[in-house]
């Protein structure tokens, strides 16, 4: 931390409360660690521990928080980077504490809040919400078993080395988690409407897959190729993911052209009935202009002779 409070003002509210929640997650717990990257304050790494008794009961999950520069009065953005079956990779995960709902976000909510969220979420099935993935549970443990070896090229540490072991007796935290959870993951989830109809005015290129559902050739793949990269297995279907996407953007695009170019006729038929009408009284004043100037002309000659 000494090399980041050089490059910061210490004196700045929010880089104030980073470096002391910096400090206070230093300190392993069981189910998560996470910490700032050495040179840069508003980027962080973390690991949690996937939830017991879930499909991710085993597993360490590694993933990525950015900060805006107005925390913490503005909302972080939340990613996993480790394959897990239940968010894409490198996608922002679509939570009441991440930056997809920033009118939900609380000050007083903290990193540590949204990694406590974030846990007890994952067992939750996906609904469609952004990011979201519906992999089976067999599906999820090989990721979970995979998850034990998988490297991060980031920050390059072993993040799940500083969790603490498991205490059977402490359930604290598990039931923290759970009572958070409540308060926060149906904020994310059950957005599926909105995002939706939000999708539809998005360049395909920034559209989220909003469900990814395995096909049985798929999860044969997953099953037959346990060396595969986990992501390899579904690369087809966000494709074909995508390309519904883009077919449904274009056929909802086009009624909109048509339309508005049909509400046009109306104002220009008006546009043209209005110049009509201001040259016909342009023209009519002329012409009383030209009477008046030839009666004074006939009223002048008749009076000199």
């Amino acid at each position: 931390m000494a090399s980041i409070s050089e490059c910061y003002n210490t004196k700045n509210p929010g880089v104030k409360r980073l470096m002391r929640e910096a400090m206070e997650l230093s300190q392993p717990t069981e189910n998560y660690y996470a910490q700032p990257l050495e040179d840069n304050l508003f980027d962080w790494h973390f690991t949690i521990r996937g939830p017991p008794d879930s499909d991710f009961d085993g597993g360490f999950y590694h993933g990525r928080i950015t900060l805006p520069t107005e925390y913490p009065m503005k909302p972080p953005s939340i990613m996993l980077l480790t394959p897990n079956g239940r968010f894409e990779t490198g996608k922002k995960i679509c939570l009441s504490t991440s930056a997809h709902h920033p009118e939900t976000w609380r000050p007083s909510w903290s990193i540590r809040t949204v990694l406590v969220a974030l846990i007890g979420f994952m067992p939750s099935p996906g609904n469609g919400a952004i990011g979201a993935l519906d992999y089976t549970k067999e599906e999820r443990q090989i990721f979970a078993k995979r998850s034990l070896e998988w490297p991060c090229d980031v920050c390059k540490v072993d993040f799940k080395s500083f969790l603490l072991n498991v205490d059977p007796n402490h359930s604290k935290e598990c039931k923290e988690t759970i009572e958070l959870a409540k308060q926060i993951s149906f904020k994310g989830e059950s957005d599926k409407d909105t995002a939706s109809s939000t999708s539809k005015e998005t360049p395909a290129g920034d559209i989220a897959t909003n469900r990814s559902t395995p096909t049985d050739y798929q999860r044969s793949e997953l099953h037959s190729r346990q060396s595969a990269t986990p992501g390899e297995t579904r690369m087809s279907q966000v494709n074909d993911n995508n390309r519904n996407t883009d077919n449904s953007i274009n056929n909802n695009t086009h009624p909109q052209v048509n339309s508005s170019r049909q509400t046009t006729i109306p104002s220009q038929q008006l546009r043209q009935s209005s110049s009509s009408s201001l040259a016909f009284a342009q023209w009519l004043l002329v012409a009383v202009i030209a009477i008046l100037i030839a009666r004074r002309i006939l009223n002048s000659n008749s009076i000199n002779l």
